[in-house]
């Protein structure tokens, strides 16, 4: 059993070295990275043991233990009974014997990504890198490589920031179904083993209830993920859910400021991505969870989501998203202030579906003629007009938006204003209302002097006027997806 007092001290001493200590109001003082404002685009990885069976969504691991779901019946038809077959036995079968780093690292690269966020370690507790304080890991079994290390080496030639993901806290209860029968989770367990401690929940139905962590438990989770800063340098730490439990608090900002203390030894600007008000709003960068805001914020926060609606890992029967819907989605985040971090989840031999792979480079493509009014762009005064309302909240990426000629969106950047048509305007006109010639009286929205307008991708001077109603412009350009207007202002 992997000794963690060494560790623990480790990180008492760090802290103790500052800037950064374990208090919110120390960690109020951290500022969000610039190149992490200015990226707007990022790739989510989902991939592991979990991309084996590849059935029902990456939570195969929990959802084959409950007795009478989809996936404990399909286990036991496809594989036998738990006893025989448990989830641990599937890590043989994770061979990854097609895994590329560089052809991902290209891949994402072609996409227009500026950072990249592997899962190293999800709710099943099997660590996709090199560790010390567990042997289930990918580079002992499995595929038996340093998943992250490698990916990380690929990245970095192509100018990808890495940062990763760790699921950790959620296994404490993650396996515990698999105690109510006759499987191959059973006591005694010990920590570093790996179905350690799948503790049941006391109501099943409520994945907030049940026993609280242990004090050895959450030592665990905090010294996993310092060694996971420690060795592989991420510059962006994302959080799942679960770790805004009270009794995760104290280790929360523990790991918080070891991380932080640790960039500024670097000299790196580092972020920390977090949900359901885990942390004090000023501390790290929120993040939406399959969902967007309904209007501009004056902070900078993140999406995240999936090119498939119905899961994050790979499955035979992915529901995926159109390449023009995930794009308006980006433009309207980045509108509002915010960062797209789009998940792909390869299968379990290493390549990446032709859906997914699809989609990324149907979106690199309209990236390379238009990524000029994404990247390293700023929110204008307003994020944009127009009459369909997004619906705010998690999980509403499933809520088709559909998108007229009269909606518009704005960023601003290298000395322009961009204007982003959502639908194609089957005439070819448009009319951006916010840019018309109204008097102060009439609480106009610009009184600047438009210079020129051009399209981008097709080199177009357009027709344009202006009077009050608004900014008139005929375009010749038809597309699928956003049509960006390049205004130069005085």
């Amino acid at each position: 059993m992997y000794d963690m007092k060494p560790y623990l001290e480790t990180i008492d001493r760090v802290i103790a070295a500052g800037p950064f200590t374990d208090s919110w109001e120390s960690l109020q003082e951290y500022q969000p990275p610039k190149w992490y404002q200015r990226a707007k685009f990022g790739i989510f990885i989902h991939w592991g043991i979990y991309s084996v069976p590849a059935f029902g969504s990456e939570w195969y691991s929990r959802n084959m233990y409950i007795q009478g779901s989809k996936e404990y019946e399909h286990h036991i038809a496809t594989y036998g009974k738990h006893s025989e077959f448990g989830y641990k036995d599937f890590i043989p079968m994770f061979k990854a014997e097609k895994f590329d780093p560089e052809a991902w690292a290209d891949l994402f690269a072609e996409a227009g990504a500026r950072y990249v966020v592997p899962v190293a370690e999800h709710h099943d507790g099997f660590q996709m890198y090199r560790s010390e304080i567990s042997h289930w890991n990918a580079y002992e079994m499995g595929p038996k490589r340093d998943v992250l290390g490698e990916l990380k080496e690929s990245f970095t030639k192509r100018g990808l920031v890495t940062g990763c993901s760790t699921h950790r806290i959620e296994h404490w209860f993650f396996m515990g179904h698999g105690r109510e029968f006759d499987s191959d989770i059973k006591e005694p367990m010990q920590r570093g083993d790996f179905y350690w401690p799948a503790m049941e929940e006391s109501d099943h139905h409520d994945l907030y209830s049940g026993p609280e962590p242990t004090e050895e438990f959450l030592q665990d989770w905090m010294v996993r993920t310092c060694e996971l800063i420690d060795r592989y340098q991420p510059r962006v730490i994302y959080f799942d859910w679960w770790i805004q439990k009270a009794v995760a608090k104290p280790y929360l900002k523990k790991i918080a400021a070891y991380y932080y203390n640790r960039a500024a030894e670097w000299g790196v600007e580092v972020a920390i991505d977090y949900k359901h008000d885990a942390f004090l709003f000023g501390c790290a960068v929120p993040d939406v969870e399959r969902g967007q805001f309904a209007e501009m914020k004056p902070y900078f926060w993140q999406t995240d989501t999936a090119i498939a609606l119905n899961s994050w890992c790979y499955t035979e029967n992915n529901d995926f998203r159109p390449a023009g819907d995930l794009i308006r989605d980006l433009v309207d985040i980045v509108s509002k202030n915010g960062t797209l971090l789009l998940n792909v989840g390869p299968k379990s031999d290493g390549t990446i579906s032709d859906e997914d792979t699809k989609v990324l480079k149907d979106i690199g493509a309209w990236m390379k003629v238009n990524g000029e009014a994404i990247y390293d762009t700023k929110v204008w005064r307003k994020y944009g007009e127009g009459p369909t309302k997004i619906v705010e909240g998690q999980f509403s990426d499933g809520q088709k938006k559909l998108y007229t000629p009269q909606d518009f969106r704005f960023t601003t950047g290298k000395g322009y204003l961009y204007v982003f048509a959502m639908k194609d305007s089957v005439d070819g006109n448009y009319c951006v209302e916010s840019l018309g010639e109204k008097d102060a009286s009439r609480q106009a929205n610009f009184h600047g002097i438009i210079r020129d307008i051009d399209v981008l991708g097709c080199g177009e001077k357009p027709d344009w006027s202006r009077d009050e109603e608004g900014l008139h412009i005929h375009t010749s350009m038809h597309s699928d997806n956003p049509i960006v207007f390049r205004v130069r202002i005085d």
